[in-house]
């Protein structure tokens, strides 16, 4: 089967499950191949959590769950040496971490502590502890949803933590014609429930080696970095994005192009994934958190540096 067939499935059964959203899930799926992790924020029934399951049981992946709250503690996540009185020595207890896709819900409820013991894991895939390494399996998503920052009891992620993610996505209400879709479709049980998977993981591998060969021309190479390197100079941006972001969108830019069923990027790939790369990278000078004020800025700079 093409890989453009495999991709299309894939798609259409995730939209089982999630109805009126197929925007967030091509971006997320691009995520996925493009070998990242993915920040979802938005108010709570909108469908974050079951996104990142219906995924998960798609591609017949492993998945874990870590709710977390104020009293979670770094060892809750990443797993520690737990002493045996039987054999009277530690032994290693794998943390929730150890899966290949990992929901991170409501991640701005828990303290920067134990948010920060995801770093090592997104970026390395690997965990350390007391002198000791452990690998990762190879194919290892982080699926993090947020409340938006203004709610209640909520810490905003750290700016070394909020890089890690390739993308920011809002999932936003459906239209009322989908919601009754979304209420006829659950009356008896959940689709979660009858989701069965339509690709393995070593497909999903295969996937991000065809992304990494996808062709991006040295003209549009230049373009990622000025249009990034542009979030440095402007009066409203304290601190801009950082090459990490530059690599991010080279990836996700060469998976679109792979979604659209092509064998190489064009500008208008890096023109639609700039928003939702760069919104979460950049800090305002004063207090700009709306979506709105954000992405006129986006588009300001992507008005700024010429197209290739």
């Amino acid at each position: 089967m093409k890989e453009r067939e495999k991709i299309r499935r894939l798609l259409e059964n995730i939209e089982k499950v999630i109805i009126g959203k197929r925007e967030n899930i091509r971006l997320l799926v691009a995520g996925l191949i493009a070998g990242g992790h993915i920040l979802i924020e938005d108010v709570p029934g909108v469908g974050k959590t079951m996104l990142a399951l219906a995924l998960a049981k798609s591609i017949n992946a492993k998945f874990k769950r870590i709710q977390f709250t104020p009293d979670l503690l770094p060892s809750d996540v990443t797993g520690g040496f737990i002493y045996n009185q039987k054999t009277q020595e530690f032994e290693f207890r794998e943390g929730p971490v150890f899966t290949n896709i990992l929901l991170a819900d409501e991640i701005n409820r828990t303290t920067p502590r134990t948010q920060s013991a995801l770093l090592e894991c997104m970026q390395e895939g690997k965990v350390s502890i007391d002198g000791h390494i452990f690998s990762l399996p190879r194919l290892f998503m982080v699926i993090a949803t947020q409340n938006p920052v203004e709610y209640q009891g909520t810490y905003p992620l750290a700016e070394a933590q909020i890089d890690r993610f390739l993308m920011k996505i809002n999932m936003g209400y459906v239209s009322c014609e989908d919601e009754e879709e979304i209420l006829f479709s659950q009356k008896i049980k959940h689709p979660i429930e009858t989701v069965e998977a339509v690709m393995d993981l070593e497909e999903i591998l295969n996937l991000q080696n065809i992304a990494r060969n996808i062709e991006i021309s040295p003209k549009v190479i230049k373009y990622i970095v000025r249009l990034v390197s542009s979030t440095r100079t402007i009066e409203e941006i304290k601190l801009g994005a950082s090459p990490r972001a530059s690599i991010a969108l080279m990836r996700v830019s060469c998976a679109w192009a792979l979604l659209e069923n092509r064998d190489y990027v064009i500008p208008d790939d890096v023109i639609k994934l700039s928003y939702y790369v760069l919104r979460h990278r950049l800090i305002f000078q004063g207090y700009t958190e709306r979506e709105a004020d954000i992405d006129s800025i986006i588009k300001k700079l992507l008005e700024r540096v010429p197209i290739p």
